[in-house]
């Protein structure tokens, strides 16, 4: 396949990005006005600590110790596009393993990928919820708590991270656990980077990155086009998706960055769930209604961030960011909605939002010379959509069933304290005081359909407290606490039980956490363990199902606790890993659930595993080869919240190499003019396990499953010219 063949955005699209390529020319420009008025000292860069408020990048000694010291649970996968053996497409193929964290490929880009922390999460059907999702410290996450994963370009990064407990909480709306992408800094000096894959059942991927000038003026350009016909039947899809950071840094005190992120994904077919007597005979299948009403979705978003970072002093730096973009999705769902007081049964959606957030940040040294850093910010997220919903004629769009302006906001300030009481003792304390106002103007007023209009208003106060001991030099324990809340998505109050337009009763969750752990770290072994409690109030579950449409509704006494447990060791030439999950979810109360069916008290929550186990080794006997296994195992999870239907637990390995030659073999130190190249290949599911790899759960019509591909294989070369 050749870039020839890549789908570009239509003429609209084109304007767009040219306005917002414009738009960072500006800044770049001025950026270089200043350089070349002020220049920089090379051996001065600004500091490497973020505000406390923003996830540590764990990219240096110095980052990994502060990651050790903290009081909170937190992860970090480092990225490389140039040696991972693995595509790069889905956030799934770098989450895996993490403990605490549940992130599955549906096989479904119409759907995008399911994302849990600690329970927060797993009962999404589509989209990511529960679960703050932050790329480069942009939101990809909605004032209502509503996110997609699909637009983090993979190939650009450099780590993903993960904050799980209390801490998250900070984060505000939906934070049960945050996820940040963080795009890797251009490469002074420039260089280049292609690759091509191919796949079982038609995977195709091309990608290539560029990188132009130095530390003081940079810039990086990723484009990436992948393809798949699907393991499934009617799962064929298709995406282009192309990543840009300008960064310019004009005196050592100041750093300017700008992002530009596109995604166009203009076909992406939807199998459906299948039902247990489908899942069982042929997981391959499409669901019987996929093929009647050509169930698909198509999707495109363009974004521009610029992040300004500035040390004002010795003691004190403010950070910067505004963004803003648009989605325009339509869908094509599994019924008509032919019916005078239906939604219709396809979806058409124009959204726009943008957002803009300060930080202060104070560092100082106490009279007893210890360091105390405080932090102070504010933050206002908008998006604004016209959505409209037509009937679905057999895979056509027919007449109008929906016509509403919605939108979303919510407002935050924040403030968090960060001390070390002694040289032994560290303390955290935050305090996060939210404001979320959805609202619904409704365009579509007929006999049958009266005025839904309306608006609703949550605030919640999000307290956190931390403490950590260092018992030793290898050994710290910690403890915290906190408080967090969840409000309704756009989509979860849109229907009620009369049919009478928007649930705007539908009330937030709330939760109460605390944790306990340990980290310990040896010469060649880390070790990491954590204990942790939730008790929520208010959670979001189904009552109802009207015209194909779920309605939700609140209840109280939900829980979730369990332990934690990660490992990692580097001896010689063999790099094991191991993480091990135990989730107690589960509904603390009985309450009449969807139908008005019983949901007894101890019921486990659906989509939830008691018990997940990663396993993974890698072994480097020379500095050009790269072999592994990995294998993940899952307990039982339950489809339903009545706890009658549930998918079997399962074992699954996968394989992985990669043979490099090239500029490689002369060191860190090879000039410029070096040419690297690395092929890789992975096997996925070698023993061609039938297994479940996600549940749509609750699902009113019995389909549940969304089986997991078989045996797969993929092979790529890379080449890097630096």
């Amino acid at each position: 396949m050749s870039f020839a063949a890549t789908h570009w955005p239509h003429a609209a699209q084109v304007n767009r990005v040219a306005r917002i390529l414009a738009s960072c020319a500006c800044v770049v420009a001025h950026a270089h006005a200043h350089a070349q008025d002020s220049p920089a000292d090379p051996a001065q860069s600004l500091p490497t600590t973020p505000p406390t408020l923003e996830i540590q990048q764990v990219t240096g000694s110095a980052q990994a110790q502060r990651q050790f010291d903290s009081a909170a649970s937190h992860s970090s996968v480092a990225v490389d596009a140039f040696t991972a053996p693995t595509p790069l497409v889905n956030l799934s193929e770098l989450l895996a393993g993490q403990a605490g964290v549940v992130a599955t490929d549906r096989g479904n880009y119409a759907q995008d990928l399911q994302i849990a922390v600690r329970g927060f999460g797993s009962r999404a059907t589509f989209g990511v919820r529960g679960v703050r999702i932050l790329v480069d410290g942009i939101p990809a996450t909605m004032p209502d708590g509503q996110g997609q994963a699909a637009t983090a370009h993979l190939p650009s990064a450099s780590q993903v991270e993960v904050l799980r407990g209390p801490l998250a909480q900070l984060y505000g709306n939906a934070a049960g656990g945050v996820v940040q992408v963080t795009t890797r800094a251009p490469r002074p000096g420039g260089g280049a980077q292609a690759g091509v894959a191919l796949g079982s059942f038609g995977q195709r991927l091309v990608d290539a990155s560029l990188d132009f000038g130095d530390q003081r003026l940079g810039g990086l350009l990723g484009v990436s086009h992948f393809e798949t016909e699907g393991w499934r039947g009617h799962s064929a899809a298709r995406r282009t998706h192309l990543n840009a950071k300008l960064q310019a840094q004009p005196d050592s005190r100041t750093r300017i960055t700008a992002l530009v992120n596109l995604y166009d994904q203009p076909m992406a077919q939807d199998p459906l769930g299948l039902t247990r007597a489908q899942f069982d005979g042929d997981p391959r299948q499409a669901g019987a209604l996929a093929t009647t009403f050509n169930t698909r979705k198509s999707v495109d978003q363009n974004q521009l961030g610029l992040v300004l970072e500035r040390q004002l002093s010795d003691t004190d730096s403010v950070r910067l960011r505004a963004y803003g973009g648009g989605r325009r999705l339509t869908q094509y769902l599994s019924f008509s909605g032919a019916a005078a007081n239906s939604a219709g049964g396809v979806v058409d959606l124009d959204r726009s939002y943008q957002g803009a957030a300060a930080t202060w940040t104070r560092a100082v040294r106490l009279p007893s010379g210890l360091p105390l850093t405080w932090t102070v910010g504010a933050e206002v997220n908008r998006l604004s959509e016209h959505r409209q919903g037509f009937v679905n004629n057999a895979g056509t769009s027919g007449a109008l069933r929906r016509d509403e302006q919605d939108g979303a906001t919510n407002t935050d300030v924040y403030a968090q304290v960060d001390a070390w009481l002694s040289p032994r003792w560290r303390a955290i304390a935050g305090l996060r005081a939210s404001q979320v106002r959805v609202k619904v103007d409704d365009r579509y007023i007929t006999p049958a359909n009266p005025d839904d209009s309306g608006a609703r208003n949550w605030r919640h106060t999000s307290p956190a407290l931390g403490l950590v001991w260092a018992a030793t030099d290898q050994l710290n324990l910690y403890a915290n606490a906190g408080q967090g809340f969840e409000t309704p998505t756009l989509a979860e109050m849109a229907y009620s039980t009369g049919n009478t337009g928007p649930n705007f009763g539908l009330a937030a969750a709330r939760s109460r956490q605390w944790e306990v752990g340990a980290k310990w770290q040896g010469t060649h072994q880390q070790l990491e363990l954590a204990w942790f409690d939730t008790r929520s109030q208010g959670e979001i579950v189904p009552v109802a199902t009207v015209n194909g449409r779920s309605v939700f509704q609140n209840v109280d006494n939900v829980r979730r606790r369990g332990l934690e447990v990660g490992w990692r060791a580097q001896w010689g030439t063999w790099a094991p890993r191991a993480s091990y999950t135990y989730l107690d979810a589960h509904f603390g109360s009985a309450y009449a659930g969807a139908g008005g069916a019983n949901v007894a008290a101890g019921n486990q929550l659906p989509g939830t595993a008691r018990h997940a186990a990663q396993l993974a080794i890698d072994y480097a006997p020379t500095t050009r080869w790269q072999l592994g296994a990995t294998a993940n195992v899952s307990g039982p999870v339950f489809a339903n919240d009545v706890n009658s239907e549930r998918a079997a637990g399962f074992a699954v390995l996968g394989l992985h190499a990669a043979y490099g030659w090239g500029g490689q073999q002369a060191g860190p130190g090879a000039g410029a003019g070096t040419t690297r190249w690395q092929l890789w290949a992975r096997l996925d599911n070698v023993f061609n396990r039938h297994h479940a790899a996600t549940l749509i759960v609750n699902d009113a019509n019995g389909r549940y499953f969304e089986p997991a591909a078989g045996r797969r294989l993929m092979v790529g070369l890379r080449a890097q010219f630096m």
